[in-house]
């Protein structure tokens, strides 16, 4: 197993496994079925800039360079541009009307999962190819992210992650990773589909 910076070239590998890291986020936001979010995503990976650039993602690869697992990593201090961004990848691939349905349940989500702060680093889209969880690739491709100074830059940076509070699986996997629940923000929304209550978690270290 090998570790490297993501390509615009793994847009079609990477996509899926971005979905998956949060298939009811991505079809409430969205609004559209598995297969075009997964088209979308594809499109915006390729992108140079935003959330869902190749340039923010990292990747565990086979031998043979297939990907295994994926990562991205929102430097807070960087993360200023990426709505408008957003808003304008969803027009050039979805047509006016759509995106603005999509924006509106986008706020909404939002509340429940905030930018990081200027001082923090948000680790997202966490997933491993289906033949391969459970076998430690995804925690091999964090640890490998977190020694190589990708995630805290010049130093003294919280890194932060969020999890679905249904998500116990993953829930567990973030605590043997080093991260504990941080306190909320605020209430949860009333329109916030319950299935989407989440808990942000900070990275403390390994005891």
């Amino acid at each position: 197993m090998r570790f490297r910076a993501a390509r615009a070239g793994d847009a079609e590998a990477c996509a899926p496994l971005i979905f998956a890291s949060g298939v009811r986020e991505y079809v409430s936001f969205l609004g559209e079925p598995a297969d075009l979010c997964i088209e979308f995503l594809a499109f915006a990976f390729a992108s140079k800039f935003g959330r869902f650039s190749y340039r923010r993602h990292r990747v565990a690869v086979t031998g043979v360079d297939q990907v295994a697992a994926v990562l991205a990593v929102h430097d807070g201090r960087e993360t200023w541009f990426d709505d408008p961004h957003v808003a304008l990848m969803l027009l050039l691939f979805f047509c006016l009307r759509r995106t603005v349905r999509m924006l509106l349940r986008g706020l909404v989500l939002e509340s429940e999962l905030p930018a990081p702060k200027s001082s923090q680093t948000l680790i997202a889209h966490c997933a491993a190819h289906e033949t391969m969880r459970g076998t430690g690739v995804f925690s091999a491709l964090f640890t490998n992210a977190l020694n190589a100074g990708v995630m805290d830059g010049d130093g003294g940076r919280q890194i932060v992650l969020d999890v679905l509070v249904s998500n116990t699986r993953a829930y567990d996997l973030y605590r043997r990773l080093g991260f504990v629940e941080l306190p909320r923000r605020g209430p949860v929304l009333p329109r916030l589909p319950r299935e989407l209550e989440s808990v942000r978690m900070g990275f403390v270290g390994r005891g």
